[in-house]
């Protein structure tokens, strides 16, 4: 490690007896950051009554923030390396706090959608910031094991919480809170950052990469976009192809030009390492596959079986405590005891297996006997992948590249996310369209089976996806008894 590096260590070493307040503060920065990706999805047919826009528009309140978070993620982490971790988290926080006010306060659509992007945009300060204060706050194998197996939870269960919070705040309040608690979110977080954090600066004397800067943005935009569209339209639009290829053509010479560069955004050395390499793929996986629960299986209880938002929410919380069970032993016994190599790839199977349980779902399934069980499955696969994958991904990068280094943690969650939701959902009509053909379209009993029929097409390839993780996960992780810890 470099002298740099290791005077930029200290500082936020010296706060040793604040650590566990630091991680609670993290935490519920990192709460707030996930809740946003689905808190307003509930509330959404509320704010469309009264603000009175149309069904085609509804798509970009979810994707605005998409967008902007996804596209300046790597800057954000990159402006956090440059310019300090904690500068960064509080303008971050305050930021969205601005920004979730505005989005409460919004008169029209257009004032609603402006707020979600400029959310997106502070996210994409905040949220490399966060990651990267816990990866150079919690140094010590063991406090780093419990501190990401907290952190991997939250960040894992958070856009579930989002859906029961956002779903409890519009039944008994009203849509607009969606937006305002986040205020009360950001006001703790930034009162406790400028009390608990030290200002450090670990690539002071670098240069901002522009052209990759401008390379990477563009790319992610296009990529993020082109998946939003093909959910929205079709695989065949121009604007879907064509984004998707502009992104895959733009991210290509971002890399090649990252070989070059003098200051490179993104240090290719941080892609290099294999396990690494494996924990990024797996977090791009689980993002992609979880949505073949949240989306699917909401529709499944508020459509088909009746459920209120806040009962469809609290469906879910049994998943939530199973992983936070799970994440907390795979953190801090079976990775030190089995290695990666075995730990993950039993987590993706195990959760695969979850999946491909609740394929058996039928209209009249009872949610304690058909439903929760392979939830809880799901959920205790998940805290055996996402912890242990987000401290992998950090493990051992040089404190200079923290921020960009977690940064691409949180790029490989939303272009999986986005990937999920276009891929998921192209499948899941495409099979309801297959169901009705030769039957009464028309008729309620048939309309529902298709709907089934769509959603259990969804989980069986999202189950696909899970066990592909198994896969990589077995090829690409070295083989060795533990993870060690961080440099």
């Amino acid at each position: 490690m470099s002298t740099a590096s290791a005077a930029a260590l200290k500082p936020e070493g010296t706060a040793a007896p604040h650590r566990g307040r630091i991680l609670a503060m993290l935490g519920l920065a990192q709460l707030m950051v996930v809740l946003d990706t689905t808190i307003v999805n509930i509330a959404l047919p509320s704010a469309q009554a009264d603000l009175g826009f149309s069904d085609g528009s509804r798509q970009w309140i979810i994707t605005a923030y998409a967008l902007a978070f996804a596209a300046l993620l790597l800057l954000g982490g990159r402006l956090a390396d440059l310019f300090g971790r904690k500068p960064a988290f509080l303008i971050g926080a305050g930021g969205f706090a601005i920004a979730s006010a505005l989005g409460g306060l919004a008169p029209s659509f257009t004032v609603l959608v402006t707020a979600r992007a400029l959310q997106g945009i502070f996210a994409a300060l905040l949220a490399p910031a966060i990651l990267s204060l816990l990866n150079t706050t919690f140094t010590e194998p063991r406090e780093r094991a419990k501190a990401f197996g907290v952190f991997g939870a939250i960040g894992a269960s958070g856009t579930v919480l989002g859906l029961l919070i956002g779903g409890t705040l519009t039944q008994f309040l009203d849509w607009r809170w969606t937006m305002f608690i986040n205020v009360a979110f950001a006001a703790v977080v930034t009162v406790s950052g400028t009390r608990l954090l030290a200002h450090t600066r670990d690539k002071a004397d670098s240069r901002l990469d522009l052209p990759g800067t401008v390379a990477i943005s563009t790319g992610l935009f296009a990529l993020v976009y082109g998946f939003s569209n093909a959910e929205s339209h079709s695989w065949s639009s121009p604007l879907t192809w064509g984004f998707l290829a502009a992104g895959v053509v733009l991210i290509t010479v971002f890399a090649l030009w990252q070989r070059r560069s003098k200051d490179p955004l993104l240090p290719l050395s941080v892609l290099r390492d294999r396990d690494r390499a494996a924990a990024f793929a797996a977090l791009l996986l689980t993002g992609a596959g979880l949505f073949g629960v949240l989306l699917f299986l909401t529709y499944y209880l508020q459509i088909n079986r009746g459920f209120s938002p806040v009962t469809t929410g609290l469906a879910f919380l049994p998943m939530i405590l199973a992983m936070m069970s799970v994440a907390q032993v795979s953190t801090t016994k079976l990775l030190p005891a089995l290695g990666a190599k075995r730990v993950l790839p039993a987590g993706f199977a195990v959760s695969g297996a979850g999946l491909l349980w609740l394929t058996t779902i039928t209209l009249t399934s009872n949610y304690w006997v058909h439903v929760l069980p392979p939830l809880v499955v799901i959920g205790a696969g998940l805290g055996a992948i996402v912890p242990p994958a987000m401290s992998l991904a950090t493990q051992h990068v040089p404190a200079e590249d923290a921020g960009v280094a977690s940064a691409t943690v949180n790029v490989m969650q939303q272009v999986g996310g986005s990937i999920g939701t276009a891929l998921l959902n192209t499948l899941a009509a495409g099979a309801a369209a297959s169901y009705l053909v030769g039957k009464n379209a028309t008729d309620a009993a048939v309309q529902g089976q298709a709907a089934l029929h769509s959603y259990t097409t969804a989980f069986a390839w999202a189950s696909g996806l899970f066990f592909a993780g198994t896969l990589i996960t077995a090829l690409l992780h070295r083989r060795r008894a533990s993870a060690t810890p961080a440099r």
